[in-house]
């Protein structure tokens, strides 16, 4: 009998290597799909590929997920401005991409059958399985959630099965799960778990503070309607743009930090994070964008930017809603044109001159230095301005020790 065929998002870590010969066991011809998001070298992806022949697969196959990843995630997150609970860019957001090819993949290798190695503990399961019932009809099979029925130290199973086949587990992967994309790095596991201070081992992107330049760097960043095109002037692709980044301010150790956060289902997840493109790339935006919209859209905006990072978060990519957030954005960016410069010591990066055609600036008005209106047109709009206060402060006053 022919055994089905499935599409495995394979990324030779630990817990998508078990899933090979797990999944062929099980009576299966694995077929491993790396998609490319922006985070391995040439050699780390020759490594997944001859891991996933090692380990059984029938086929490999590569997908380019870079552009995907600039035009649906970093774009209209550097749109909207906000992070997941004000501390996190959503980094986990080429899940989506993933299993975009994957099902692709699914379609044109003639099966239904689609797997992935999320754990039943953590948000990647909530994204990879809503996204596949969002996109069409296809059975989920998920080997590390299946193996914690029975196994609670699912890690450590993991690493014991595969060397009882003769399959290596590379160190760092024994300790920590991290994931590479060219929006940044995240990692967990072994201590970061426990709350403890990360290992050296978990500096990826970020260059240590004893080891930054002592020169200060400064960049440009140029924008079309919102989207960054140019770094110091020169034009690059999305992919490359925030490759550029990641490298330039990454030796700087900006955009790195620890953070805990509430889970989609509802655990505190404790993580590493490394996204020093990402960073220089919202701070410019942010600077260049307050000098540009009316007081009125910055101050709605981030209603809108702060839903969009909750639904790309908690794995509802797909849903209407999200669609509707972002043709928001992409109005209100009509008028985002310029270039700003940013400059960086180490560990923070500031916006520290902003250029456009685009300003909202007074001919003969500024902010604390000169005026095109006199002293009894301030004083009569002042008066209107606070007049629902004072006819309160008169009629309906308030003791001063009232909210002691």
């Amino acid at each position: 009998m022919e055994k089905k065929k499935v599409i495995l998002a394979f990324s030779g870590g630990l817990d998508t290597s078990f899933c090979v010969p797990w999944l062929r066991e099980q009576g299966y011809d694995v077929v491993t799909l790396f998609v490319d998001t922006g985070g391995v070298d040439a050699a780390e992806k020759k490594y997944i590929e001859t891991r996933a022949h090692e380990l059984g697969a029938v086929e490999h196959v590569v997908a380019d997920g870079g552009p995907a990843i600039w035009d649906q995630v970093v774009v209209p997150l550097t749109w909207g401005g906000a992070q997941y609970q004000g501390r996190y860019p959503v980094l986990c957001s080429d899940r989506y991409v993933i299993v975009e090819e994957s099902l692709k993949l699914a379609d044109a290798r003639g099966t239904r059958l689609f797997a992935h190695g999320c754990t039943g503990m953590g948000n990647d399961q909530v994204r990879f399985d809503q996204t596949v019932r969002s996109l069409g009809d296809y059975e989920i099979l998920a080997p590390i959630r299946e193996i914690q029925r029975e196994h609670q130290a699912v890690r450590a199973f993991e690493q014991q099965y595969l060397e009882q086949r003769g399959h290596a587990v590379r160190a760092k992967t024994s300790k920590y799960s991290i994931n590479t994309n060219v929006l940044g790095v995240t990692v967990s596991g072994s201590e970061i778990d426990e709350f403890q201070a990360p290992g050296e081992e978990t500096w990826v992107l970020c260059t240590h503070p004893t080891r930054w330049p002592k020169a200060p760097l400064r960049a440009s960043i140029a924008f079309e309607q919102g989207v960054a095109v140019a770094v110091d002037g020169k034009k690059l692709s999305g992919p490359e743009l925030l490759k550029a980044l990641n490298a330039m301010f990454g030796a700087y150790g900006v955009g790195r930090g620890v953070y805990t956060g509430d889970t989609t289902i509802g655990l505190k997840g404790r993580i590493v994070f490394e996204c020093p493109g990402i960073t220089a790339l919202m701070s410019a935006h942010t600077a260049l964008e307050e000098a540009i919209l009316t007081n009125h859209q910055n101050g709605f905006k981030p209603v809108v930017a702060q839903r969009w990072v909750d639904l790309a978060y908690k794995g509802f990519f797909y849903e209407p809603l999200k669609y509707d957030l972002e043709a928001f954005l992409r109005e209100s960016q009509r008028s985002v044109t310029g270039t700003v410069t940013l400059e960086t010591h180490g560990g923070a990066v500031h916006p520290v001159s902003v250029t456009s055609d685009h300003i909202l600036k007074a001919r003969r008005a500024v902010y604390a230095q000169s005026a095109d209106w006199g002293a009894v047109e301030a004083e009569g709009f002042i008066k209107l301005f606070g007049m629902s206060s004072s006819l309160s402060a008169r009629i309906n006053p308030r003791r001063r020790d009232a909210a002691k």
